[in-house]
């Protein structure tokens, strides 16, 4: 009798043993180290946007993890923002589309996957993906690539062990998946602190990436059998949820699961255009309307936006000057200070009293700043008044939708944190109607290292060709998505919304822009 017949027996007797032994001491180590590498479970029920991000649902990078309810998955944060705002639109007939919600609470068997390892290694998409979908003039955009985790094992004696995570086909856009570690059920089950270190982690899969990638986890103590959980915390951004968790066990009879790390580096930013267009003391001018010389002072459809509702008027300092404000627009040494504020009198718009001064700038009217395909670069510093609501933004001048989001702050959520989260947008449809809305808003501080975006200026970069839009925060590439707007022409908005009714006191409201440069490639 061949001695295997009896490994599921000798180490369930000896982890139980060692369990035994070191069940106090195991105990109060699994505590302290799930509270210091991984967000533990807090109260009971679901937690709305609020507490995903002021609570660190995305992580955090200095101090404890948040103490949050883990038990199970949580849709994408910004399918949920979805749910209370209404990004920049031109239009109030505008619909958002929501991202299918995430898969149905952790069940014992349906969402462990620790029978099958019928991932797809190793498959790459290829910019030719998406070459023959029909995006139907800008009205229509490739179906998102669904996540899963798989099953891994690792061998006694091992330091680390490599956990697949997996794309079912090629995605259209960037897809960012946070992993945590939690220990097994079972009665054989790994230990934070004893045989695993808990992780987490982010695993990014930009268009093109092979579809499997794998995270890994440092292996302390490996028990044959012994089995704890590599799992999603949330719906990851950017893409679908399907196998939400999967088991990584100690054996000595399974092949380890080998490491997956291939694809490609993120991009720096390099315009490729002619530069056409850059920001100065001289070339920055505004009025009402705006022409080629000049931006203007007021979207293509006025001087409010109720159908986002905004509670700022866009002010023009000459179009009301008789009005008492403070001036919306001034050249300083820092640079272009836009400027918001609350009202000493009400001005209508449209018969609507408006208490808050918003501020705009609009290239509609501006040929100078309108390009086909190329690169726009904003370089600013953000405001901190809860309330404000800055962006960057290109329009089609053929009419909305379509629209690209290049930055966009929301303030008017509680919260939101200006100086780590970014959220990057498209907008697709046509003739005032929205007929999808594909895009992410990120903890830039933990996947890239990057922040303090109201305390310095950073640059927020896009570069539009016919096949794919990437974004980029200070010259590193953030996002990148498939162009569903091939033979569009764009002119840029840059705006600072209010969205409130409080005494908008707190911080400042101002969006201090240093630098604006626009590059042609043509079209």
């Amino acid at each position: 009798m061949r001695i295997f017949f009896f490994r599921p027996l000798a180490g369930a007797l000896f982890a139980c043993t060692l369990i035994f032994c070191l069940s106090e001491w195991g105990l109060s180590l699994t505590a302290d180290t799930e509270r210091i590498a991984a967000p533990a479970p807090a109260a009971k029920g679901r937690p709305g946007a609020a507490a995903i991000l002021t609570n660190g649902f995305f992580g955090q990078t200095k101090g404890p993890s948040p103490e949050i309810d883990l038990s199970s998955p949580l849709p994408s944060p910004w399918t949920t923002a979805l749910g209370s705002s209404n990004p920049a639109a031109l239009f109030p007939s505008s619909t958002a589309r929501h991202a299918p919600a995430g898969p149905s609470p952790w069940a014992p068997s349906p969402k462990i996957a620790a029978a099958s390892l019928s991932l797809a290694f190793a498959t790459t998409a290829q910019a030719t993906d998406f070459a023959n979908f029909d995006f139907a003039g800008g009205t229509r955009y490739p179906e998102l690539a669904t996540a899963s985790v798989g099953p891994a094992f690792y061998r006694p004696g091992s330091t680390v062990a490599y956990v697949p995570i997996s794309l079912d086909r090629p995605t259209p856009n960037t897809v960012i998946a946070r992993v945590m570690t939690e220990d097994g059920p079972r009665l054989v089950r790994g230990v934070a602190g004893i045989n695993y270190q808990s992780i987490y982690k982010a695993v990014i899969f930009r268009p093109g990436d092979p579809l499997t990638k794998t995270v890994s986890v440092p292996i302390l103590l490996g028990v044959p059998q012994a089995d704890f959980i590599v799992r999603f915390v949330e719906a990851p951004w950017g893409g679908k949820m399907g196998t939400d968790r999967a088991f990584v066990q100690c054996d000595f009879q399974q092949e380890p699961t080998a490491e997956q790390t291939a694809g490609r580096d993120p991009r720096s930013f390099q315009p490729s255009g002619t530069l056409q267009w850059k920001m100065s003391r001289e070339t920055l001018k505004w009025s009402d309307a705006g022409h080629d010389k000049a931006w203007s002072t007021k979207l293509p459809n006025g001087r409010s936006q109720p159908g986002n509702q905004e509670t700022g008027i866009y002010l023009d300092g000459w179009v009301y000057r008789d009005y008492g404000i403070e001036a919306p627009l001034r050249y300083t040494d820092e640079g272009l200070i836009m400027h918001t504020q609350k009202l000493r009198e009400p001005i209508s718009w449209d018969g609507v009293p408006y208490d808050y001064g918003a501020i705009v700038l609009s290239g509609h009217n501006t040929r100078p700043v309108q390009i086909g395909y190329g690169q726009y670069e904003f370089t600013a510093k953000m405001p901190t008044r809860r309330g404000s609501w800055p962006a960057f933004w290109l329009i089609s001048t053929a009419g909305w939708p379509p629209e690209i989001d290049i930055y966009e702050g929301f303030g008017f959520e509680s919260w939101w944190d200006f100086d780590r989260y970014t959220a990057n947008t498209l907008h697709g449809g046509a003739n005032i109607t929205r007929t999808f809305q594909q895009g992410v808003f990120m903890n830039t501080d933990e996947i890239y290292g990057i922040s303090g975006f109201t305390t310095g200026f950073h640059s927020f970069a896009v570069d539009i060709q016919p096949d794919y839009i990437t974004w980029f925060i200070d010259g590193q590439e953030t996002y990148q998505a498939v162009n569903p707007f091939a033979g569009f022409r764009w002119y840029p908005i840059m705006n600072v919304a209010v969205k409130t009714n409080s005494d908008y006191t707190d911080g400042t409201g101002d969006m201090i822009v240093e630098d604006v440069k626009i590059y042609s490639n043509g079209g």
